[in-house]
């Protein structure tokens, strides 16, 4: 085997598919920058490009990588990345990936922030990023379709995902709750022969090693986690800014239940008990990181900043707010690096053994309802302007019963045009992510300038 094909972990269609560094960082690079549509929009994008384009990773040991941060807490797209970089180039891939995930989205929504803060209107973006979600959308569609028909083999797999898929929509049941189920009822139903590219069963030295090595990896990154309390304490405290980080390191270890889940939580706490933003203020802001690249808790950094910011510790009012937001992104996001680093090299495991790899493969197949759900959510998001929850009987507390379901007569009937046209072309006519988000985006921005 040549020398530069020993060190990757991934195996791909060829040895010569592993990219160089530099070209992962580009390529997580852009991916940061185009990355809208929240979890499932930026699955997908990540799933077209690694998988599809650059064939970096297998069909299956992309879903192995998604089976696993989709039990995380946290950002499960950016810990997708960070497992990408991770199986490339080690610790320094995983952390090039997964940093260049978040920064393009921080970036952005710092300064949409500021401006907030200095103009208190977002209503401008809506022109901006209409056509970007239409695009997004034909994005996630293709990807779903793509992911269905490759990881659903037999009826077995296709009834977890549909079961899946019903637990979510109609009876809003937590996917993590999901997710488990799916896993039990796979170790039972879909063992199978152990992944034919896995290596064989490793010595008790190397596992001993690896859990010693999993140990200081933990370690070294929960110091590098909550380094800035103790910046903040040699600085006296700086009042908001250490409240605002311990609460999200808070959030940031008991985020399960996806995004959605956790911004709720944030919304009730940030403005009925800290005070930090009003509720039309927290729906401005969740408007804006429904339309900026990046994961969707990013919009946690908006209250961040504006919580800094309405209480400047020892700075103006903006750089305290530039302050509040980098703090919350750091107790969101560098967790993300602990689980994967620590975790990864033992999921990779699975793959050799048959019944953990059928839970797997029932997690796998389980997820493939996820992103339906998540795809059809963001699809009602996209194409009508107000979004319900029928309720269709009582339920337990764990369960919000009733499906989400649109109010027809707030169709938007551009987005509907333009996600159709999306479609057809990347369908049809197989068109590349950059020029159909950057085509979709000025014809967004003509429709507006039009009517």
């Amino acid at each position: 085997m040549r020398p530069e094909c020993e060190e990757i972990v991934t195996e791909a269609a060829d040895c010569n598919t592993k990219p160089s560094f530099g070209e992962l960082v580009a390529v997580f690079a852009r991916i940061g920058c185009l990355s809208f549509g929240g979890p499932a929009g930026q699955i997908a994008l990540m799933h077209r490009i690694v998988v599809e384009e650059k064939r970096w990773l297998k069909e299956d040991r992309y879903l192995h990588a998604l089976n696993y941060c989709m039990l995380l807490p946290g950002p499960e797209a950016q810990q997708l990345a960070t497992y990408i970089g991770w199986l490339l180039f080690g610790a320094r891939g995983g952390v090039a990936a997964g940093l260049l995930f978040v920064v393009p989205g921080l970036v952005v929504i710092i300064g949409l922030a500021g401006l907030y803060a200095a103009l208190a209107d977002t209503s401008w973006l809506e022109a901006v990023f209409t056509g970007l979600k239409a695009a997004v959308l034909a994005i996630v569609i293709q990807a779903l379709w793509r992911m269905a028909k490759k990881s659903l083999k037999g009826p077995v797999s296709v009834a977890f995902a549909v079961i899946a898929f019903v637990a979510l929509f109609v009876f809003g049941i937590a996917f993590p709750l999901v997710l488990l189920a799916a896993g039990i009822a796979g170790y039972f139903l879909m063992r199978g022969s152990p992944d034919p590219g896995a290596e064989d069963e490793e010595p008790a030295p190397t596992r001993q090693k690896k859990g010693m090595r999993a140990i200081a990896t933990i370690s070294v990154w929960t110091f590098v986690w909550l380094l800035p309390l103790g910046i903040l304490a040699g600085l006296g405290g700086a009042g908001t800014l250490t409240e605002i980080f311990g609460f999200f390191v808070k959030v940031a270890l008991f985020s399960f239940g996806g995004a959605y889940a956790v911004l709720s939580y944030v919304a009730q706490e940030a403005v009925t008990t800290y005070h930090w933003l009003t509720p039309a203020e927290m729906l401005d802001g969740l408007a804006l990181a429904e339309t900026t690249p990046g994961p969707l808790v990013l919009v946690l950094c908006f209250v961040g900043f504006l919580g800094a910011y309405a209480a400047p510790a020892f700075a103006a009012p903006f750089v305290s707010g530039i302050i509040g937001a980098f703090l919350t992104a750091w107790a969101i996001f560098v967790p993300s690096f602990v689980f994967i680093f620590a975790g990864a090299p033992f999921i990779e495991d699975l793959r050799k053994n048959p019944a953990l790899s059928g839970a797997m493969a029932g997690i796998g197949a389980a997820i493939v309802g996820v992103i339906a759900n998540l795809s059809l959510w963001f699809a009602l998001h996209v194409m009508f302007d107000h979004v319900g929850r029928i309720e269709l009987f009582a339920l337990p507390p764990l369960i919000d019963a009733g499906p989400v379901w649109p109010v027809w007569s707030s169709l938007h009937v551009w987005s509907l045009l333009l996600s159709l046209v999306a479609a057809i072309a990347l369908f049809a006519f197989r068109i590349g992510v950059v020029p159909l988000l950057l085509g979709a985006g000025l014809a967004g921005l003509a429709i507006a300038s039009w009517l």
